[in-house]
């Protein structure tokens, strides 16, 4: 059985280092048998990935821009847990994307994310989801998602 570690492993992919709070808030929450994960915004190994969709950045632009949150999650995950072994199912995503007013390719956008949680946690990585579209982020990032994951 693979375990999500070798998933990443195969995709060639590593975690990065859980990012701290920029504010009044915590990075997560454990509470009972889930673990929230407050919003990760767009960011990788060069920074943070600035730009608003349908403006300055692409429908693939702002997938990639989702799954660098996608992989900044799975990061708080590790860090919460120690590994990803405890994660049962992820069970809701919770978008945002920095949208000029005339991009309706929000959906498209998460996927990015979506995508790479079935990518690792197989099955279990299907999950209930929202995807909302905001005329601006925090330090002018391109995508923020948050998660809720079921835990042993």
């Amino acid at each position: 059985m693979k375990t999500p570690e070798s998933r990443l492993e195969a995709l060639g992919l590593s975690l990065p280092k859980a990012m701290p709070a920029v504010a009044n808030y915590v990075p997560f929450v454990l509470s009972q048998s889930h673990l929230f994960v407050s919003g990760q915004i767009s960011s990788n190994a060069n920074g943070l990935i600035l730009g608003r969709l349908g403006e300055t950045m692409s429908l693939e632009e702002g997938q990639v821009a989702a799954r660098y949150c996608g992989l900044n999650l799975i990061a708080q995950c590790q860090f919460a847990l120690g590994g990803l072994s405890r994660i049962k199912r992820v069970v809701k995503l919770g978008g945002f994307v920095n949208a000029h007013s005339d991009f309706i390719d929000i959906p498209q956008v998460i996927n990015g994310c979506s995508d790479l949680m079935v990518e690792v946690f197989g099955e279990l990585g299907r999950h209930a989801r929202s995807a909302v579209a905001c005329p601006v982020l925090p330090l002018g990032v391109a995508v923020e998602i948050d998660g809720v994951f079921e835990i042993a």
